[in-house]
């Protein structure tokens, strides 16, 4: 046997064996997949998504979904064939783990951050919606997440309205929390709230927590008085902002007589502030793909992402550009009265 013919048998199980080893390391990286999409003015189950009290709505044919990304979990990195099977995906995307997941966020944190800024991006979308039919809205504080098992657990429930802690009126969350963290160990901390319409009183006996800061356990955040109640009922599993527009959107439908998308499926994306902006989000062209999937016909795209958007551009669903909610309302308008109306686009963008 020559020499030649020794080395190739003896490399064979070695690549074999590096193959093998190859196929089963953890890679640092993450990924991007279509979510699913939920149509806002869907009644599942006899349940209304978008629930309003005291006024006439309407209910008529048409889609409005708001889309999602489903993120690779935490903990949960890539072996090589499954990092070669995303980046060869059209619908997925790959990202390094420390850029999906930070290394200085827990999962807890993670948790209530998405929940915070669901709770956030409804209450804004809701008061751009009423503002926009020219009801009046007053802005309030709020509690907007409430720590599993701490001392505020069973006492303070989420969208509380905070009128007072010990007395004094509250005038900002910054001050709020200077007042509580200021509380001697085993002193209460008294709430004065509003819960479903009535004022009452609510004790809290604050914990020093293992970093020595003293905690109520809860996220104060932005909130608002509406003339009538409004609620956006939503898997708790969905969380984070990006669904602010659709929210919006989907408020202006039911309280408007007639469909506002023409009986047509339309999707979209996008944060929305207090003036109405529209921001960009993250996932745009996965959440693109499971629009289509989902048989959606015309997609709302923040005009921050449309040059990602616009990438993935093949005419179905028709991508619109978006700067403010009422670009979003008027494109809507336009196009359930024609779907060949000329409409802002991101061509521009790519």
């Amino acid at each position: 046997m020559s020499q030649r013919t020794l080395a190739a048998l003896l490399a064979v199980p070695l690549v074999l064996a590096m193959l093998v080893a190859a196929a089963f390391t953890e890679l640092p990286y993450a990924t991007y997949a279509p979510g699913p999409t939920v149509d806002v003015l869907d009644q599942p189950n006899g349940s209304e998504t978008i629930a309003v009290r005291g006024v006439k709505t309407y209910r008529d044919n048409g889609q409005l979904r708001l889309t999602t990304v489903s993120v690779s979990p935490v903990g949960d990195r890539l072996s090589l064939p499954e990092l070669m099977s995303a980046w060869w995906s059209g619908d997925r995307a790959v990202y390094p783990y420390d850029y999906v997941h930070p290394e200085d966020v827990t999962p807890e944190e993670d948790e209530r951050e998405g929940a915070v800024s669901m709770v956030t991006s409804q209450d804004v979308a809701i008061a751009n919606a009423l503002r926009a039919l020219d009801y009046e809205v007053e802005p309030t504080l709020q509690v907007a997440f409430v720590v599993p098992d701490s001392p505020a657990d069973g006492a303070l429930e989420v969208r509380d309205v905070l009128l007072r802690v010990n007395g004094e009126e509250i005038t900002d969350a910054e001050e709020m929390v200077r007042t509580i963290q200021g509380t001697e160990p085993g002193e209460q901390v008294t709430f004065l709230l509003e819960r479903d319409g009535e004022r009452r009183t609510v004790s809290v006996t604050p914990r020093e927590e293992e970093d020595g800061v003293v905690r109520v356990g809860f996220t104060p955040g932005q909130g608002f008085r509406y003339p009538f109640p409004v609620s956006v009922n939503i898997d708790p599993d969905i969380g984070g902002p990006s669904a602010g527009m659709i929210f919006a959107l989907g408020i202006y439908d039911t309280l408007t007589e007639g469909s506002l998308t023409g009986g047509g499926a339309v999707a979209g994306t996008g944060t929305i502030d207090l003036d109405g902006a529209v921001g960009p989000i993250g996932g745009i062209q996965q959440k693109i793909a499971g629009a289509e999937r989902d048989g959606a016909e015309l997609f709302l795209v923040p005009a921050d992402n449309c040059a990602d958007a616009a990438q993935v551009d093949d005419g179905a669903p028709r991508l619109v550009r978006v700067e403010t909610f009422e670009d979003a309302l008027s494109s809507v308008q336009a196009w359930a009265e024609d779907p060949d109306a000329d409409l802002p686009s991101c061509e521009e963008d790519a």
